[in-house]
């Protein structure tokens, strides 16, 4: 047996002296695991650390076996997203959430969602959105997805600012109001129908991951016996302290 394929590192394990099972999202063959002679090295240590762009060779004798990989690198990002708190948090809360994902299942959406939110991870607030939307496309892939797009009560396709906690469907302004302390906030970066600024206040950011993990915490993590991972608490400390610091300052 024998592939060739892209992916993203995840995760690595030392195995043996020398070598290491590296855990790669790969496009066309899901989230899959092989052995890497000398990956534990000095050599290989910094091609195979986690958000890492490469190509991948896949060999095994059966293809129930774990197998050998031949890695080679295309997008080394790990060095600069490291040299900020939120990306390190968040690179280790995306590979969390990629572990949801049956082994060796493709998932080609979700692989080039991940490209493309390591590839603009830099700016703080521009890498919570692209998290928080990064779970709701999970929700989806997993079967649990939200419906922000019509108002569940009305059929309404604007001022849709609340989410309802039990169905997951967007309320618009006029139908949540009564309702508006037991409804979720919809933050202006999800709402379909509004152009949005990029500038986004710390308030939309709390309720984007508020929204997100409650439905990930009920739907996905609770039914395996799991909670969020401490990685996804840590980034969004990393992400709202330095914001409300400045606020205090100014």
């Amino acid at each position: 047996m024998e592939w060739t394929d892209e992916g993203i590192v995840l995760g690595v394990r030392r195995h043996g002296e020398s070598s290491a099972i590296v855990e790669l999202l790969t496009r066309s063959h899901g989230r899959h695991l092989g052995l890497v002679r000398g990956g534990a090295g000095r050599r290989m240590r910094p091609l195979l650390q986690p958000g890492n762009g490469v190509t991948a060779v896949w060999r095994a004798r059966l293809d129930e076996h774990l197998g050998y990989y031949v890695i080679e690198g295309t997008r080394l990002r790990a060095a600069n997203l490291f040299a900020t708190p939120h990306a390190v948090y968040g690179v280790t809360h995306l590979a969390s959430l990629a572990r949801l994902l049956p082994e060796r299942d493709p998932h080609e959406d979700i692989y080039d969602m991940l490209d493309r939110t390591l590839d603009d991870f830099d700016e703080a607030s521009g890498a919570a959105v692209h998290l928080i939307r990064f779970e709701l496309a999970m929700l989806t892939e997993l079967g649990f997805g939200l419906d922000l797009e019509v108002c569940a009560a009305t059929g309404a396709t604007t001022e849709l600012i609340y989410v309802s906690p039990k169905s997951g469907g967007a309320v618009s302004r006029n139908a949540g109001a009564p309702f508006h302390d037991r409804l979720l906030r919809l933050p202006v970066f999800l709402r379909q129908s509004e152009e949005s600024t990029g500038v986004w206040s710390e308030e939309d950011l709390r309720d984007g991951f508020a929204l997100t993990g409650l439905f990930l915490l009920r739907h996905v993590l609770e039914p395996r016996g799991q909670g969020h991972s401490d990685a996804r608490e840590g980034f969004i400390n990393a992400v709202i302290r330095p914001r409300t610091a400045r606020a205090a300052v100014s």
